[in-house]
């Protein structure tokens, strides 16, 4: 195997550093050769070499999808990046309850909910239902959290007045939906109303979801941001070292 050279890191397909990806699309035209030479031009100018259409479908309405194999001309400095990332040391579940029993000396009060009109209960439920996830029991298992999962759709008013009155030590919030840039507004509004309250000092506010980044996270005021593949323990453990700091 060619060695990878991670100052000019491309993708891999078929050999080292051929650099070939798949991407597909929607075209709003119907189906014709035009439009298949049009995926190509497209495909072009997004800085991939010999691209070629290899499936396409008509789609009704004047619409036409694509799927494209070409090889990506671009590389990256892979060891110039620093991602954006929850910095916690992770601990078990067990460990996280001992945790907080020595140092904190109380249950720790998390509210959650899916907010405003997203209806996906998956990613809050993976993190706070006793089931859990990958493994994982959720929060509701520690013996040493008090959870009230409030569900979806839940208006961001009422999320924060149950998080008022449960004195909440932590809010998490699941964003899934994110068309339109919706989640955005979404938590934007969840901040300005903890602000207008005056509690947003008083509460670790967290969301999770499968195109949330902890840089955006940060960006719109919430102190940590999960995406695909979070666990509750990692959760957990965050909340615990968050609390502690805030009550020294």
């Amino acid at each position: 195997m060619a060695e990878v050279d991670l100052t000019r890191l491309k993708p891999y397909g078929d050999t080292m550093n051929d650099g070939m990806v798949q991407v597909s699309f929607t075209l709003p035209v119907p189906l014709t050769p035009e439009a298949q030479e049009a995926a190509r031009l497209l495909a072009l100018r997004m800085g991939l070499d010999e691209p070629r259409v290899v499936e396409s479908r008509e789609l009704g309405m004047g619409f036409s999808f694509f799927i494209l194999y070409g090889a990506c001309r671009h590389t990256v400095d892979f060891t110039e990046i620093k991602a954006a990332k929850v910095d916690v040391e992770a601990m078990d579940m067990d460990e996280v309850n001992r945790f907080v029993r020595e140092k904190i000396g109380r249950r720790i009060t998390v509210v959650g909910a899916c907010i405003e009109t997203d209806a996906h209960t998956v990613g809050i439920d993976a993190i706070l239902n006793m089931k859990g996830f990958a493994g994982e029991y959720g929060l509701e298992r520690y013996p040493e959290f008090k959870v009230i999962n409030m569900g979806a759709q839940v208006p961001s008013e009422d999320l924060a007045a149950r998080a008022i009155t449960e004195k909440a030590d932590a809010i998490l919030v699941s964003q899934v939906v994110t068309q339109k840039n919706i989640h955005v507004t979404n938590l934007t509004k969840l901040v300005d109303l903890l602000e207008a309250e005056g509690v947003r000092d008083r509460v670790i506010l967290v969301v999770g979801g499968p195109r949330i980044s902890h840089e955006l996270a940060t960006e719109l005021g919430y102190d940590a941001g999960f995406g695909r593949g979070t666990v509750p323990s990692e959760v957990a453990s965050f909340l615990a070292r968050a609390l502690l700091r805030r009550l020294k």
